[in-house]
Parts: structure tokens; C-alpha cells; sequence
């Protein structure tokens, strides 16, 4: 069974956005669970809490379909000691909020080096920081994406994602979350059928398939090794409708959230409508 889904509005209160993903059709879907673009946010009421907990129920969303992702303003891997505590301080209190909640993932970019720090640094500190996280929550598990690999962002390399997790005390609590557009911009193929089976061979055997979590759908309006992220709708970009073929008949991709980011919400729950049917 595929868990199909989009990052939709938690805009009202958090409480809102399973309402939201209802709405479309959805069987998962991701939110921010404060606003993205500020550091702080008010602590969650328990009104609050409670009134997202009966939603989710009553829409029939487990934790296991709800993929939540962390503020942009955080670098796990920031080279400057000002910067990576306050992007940790954030992070936790982002992995507190997932407790509350009774969500069991939280959704991130890994880190850049900004240039200032070796990868090998940089990769170290975001393992480190998710140890620190770790240690303050129960129940919840670092779900770290793959990023295009813009600018100095880490995660672009699957060696990149194996390295943070080798770092990682309680590997229990830690997985990866595969973005499609991201995935085909850092340089691995998934639009002919042999490239598709070697990128997933290539991540199985140097992350394993056992620490993914989840996947965000989206096609790409950049070419292949690009290096840049830029979602398309789907079928509307360089990854074509083929990928997304692929993995919705492929069993390795059951029963975790498969979340859409592509750029026009209007047309998500056709997408996702013509998910479902590329199932059959």
C-alpha cells in the first residue's frame, strides 16, 4: 500500500492541516508544525494538540503516513559556533513539537559548510547535532533529506547521507527521506529503467533501504547533475511521468509517506488521483 500525500497549510493551527490533506485525497502529508522562516514560534497549545491528534483519527492518519518538516533557517552543519546553536536549539525544540504531537518523523535538510568548514567537518557537526536532539526527545526519528546539492549544501551524495547516520548514536531513530527532484539534479538517474535500478541499487548498498523513511515527489525543471533545485509539476519536467511510473509499482516504496512539493497546490489532488492510478 502507497501512502500518497502533499505538504499541505497547517495556516490556523496545526490542528488544520489533516483537514487540509483530506481535502485532496491524500493517504499522508507533510506540514510545518510552526512557521518556517522564523526561528521562534509560540509553544503548542493543548487545545491545540488535542484537536490535531481527533483530526488526524478521525481522517484515519497514523504517524506512519505524516512526514512533518523542519524551519529552512536551520544548518546542523554550520561552521560558526553562534549559527549551529542556535540552528540546534531550534531543531529540538522542532523534534519536541513532533513529540508532542505523537509524530513519529521529522523531516530535514541536512547542512551546508558555507564554505568555511571541510564536508568532512560539516558532516560530522549535523551527526552531532542530531545526537544532541536525540538525547532531549522520545519517540522520534531524524528523517534526513537528500538535497540537489546547491551552493555548499551537503546530502547530495548518497556517501554524504551514510556518513551522518554512521555518526548517529541510536541508529533506531535516524532515516532518509528521498526527494525525486533532488535526487535526479544531484546526478543520479531515475528516468530510464536501468538508471532507475542502479540509483536504487547505489543507495541500498551505501545507505540501505532500511533507514528510508520517506519521499517527496516531485519532477525536476533543471537537467540531470544540475545541481539545482527547482520542482516542476508532475510530467511537466525533466523527470517526465516515467520515474514516478516506476515507483508506484515498485513494493520498495510501500507504507511510507510519498509527499508532493510540486509547485501549484491546485493541482494536487489531481496528482495525486493519477498516483493512485498508476498503481493499478
Amino acid at each position: 500500500m502507497k501512502y500518497i500525500g502533499a505538504h499541505v497549510s497547517a495556516a490556523g493551527g496545526v490542528e488544520n492541516a489533516p483537514l487540509n490533506a483530506r481535502a485532496i485525497g491524500a493517504t499522508a502529508f507533510a506540514l510545518f508544525t510552526k512557521n518556517q522562516r522564523q526561528w521562534k514560534a509560540k509553544p503548542l497549545t493543548e487545545a491545540s494538540i488535542r484537536k490535531f491528534k481527533a483530526n488526524c483519527a478521525d481522517a484515519g492518519y497514523t504517524p506512519d503516513q505524516i512526514l512533518p518538516h523542519d524551519s529552512y533557517l536551520i544548518n546542523l552543519g554550520h561552521p560558526e559556533p553562534a549559527g549551529l546553536e542556535k540552528s540546534r536549539t531550534a531543531f529540538i525544540d522542532e523534534m519536541q513539537r513532533c513529540q508532542q504531537l505523537g509524530l513519529k518523523y521529522l523531516n530535514f535538510h541536512p547542512g551546508s559548510h558555507l564554505n568555511k568548514i571541510s564536508q568532512t567537518d560539516c558532516l560530522a557537526r549535523i551527526a552531532e547535532s542530531i545526537n544532541l536532539a536525540l538525547a532531549e526527545t522520545r519517540g522520534v526519528t531524524a528523517v534526513i533529506e537528500n538535497t540537489a546539492g546547491q551552493g555548499s549544501n551537503l546530502g547530495h551524495r548518497f556517501e554524504h547521507l551514510a556518513a551522518i547516520i554512521d555518526g548517529v548514536d541510536d541508529q533506531t531513530r535516524v532515516g532518509v527521506c528521498l526527494d525525486t527532484c533532488h535526487t535526479f539534479s544531484a546526478g543520479y538517474d531515475l528516468v530510464t529503467p536501468e538508471g532507475y535500478e542502479a540509483t536504487l541499487a547505489r543507495f541500498d548498498a551505501v545507505v540501505g533501504f532500511a533507514f528510508l523513511r520517506g519521499m517527496h515527489l516531485n519532477d525536476d525543471k533543471k537537467s540531470m547533475g544540475s545541481r539545482i533545485d527547482r520542482h516542476a509539476s508532475l510530467g511537466e519536467g525533466t523527470l517526465g511521468l516515467a520515474a514516478f511510473r516506476m515507483i508506484m509499482t515498485d513494493a520498495r516504496f510501500d507504507r511510507i509517506p510519498l509527499i508532493l512539493e510540486t509547485p501549484d497546490d491546485s493541482r494536487w489532488a489531481a496528482e495525486i488521483q493519477m498516483l493512485k492510478e498508476m498503481q493499478k
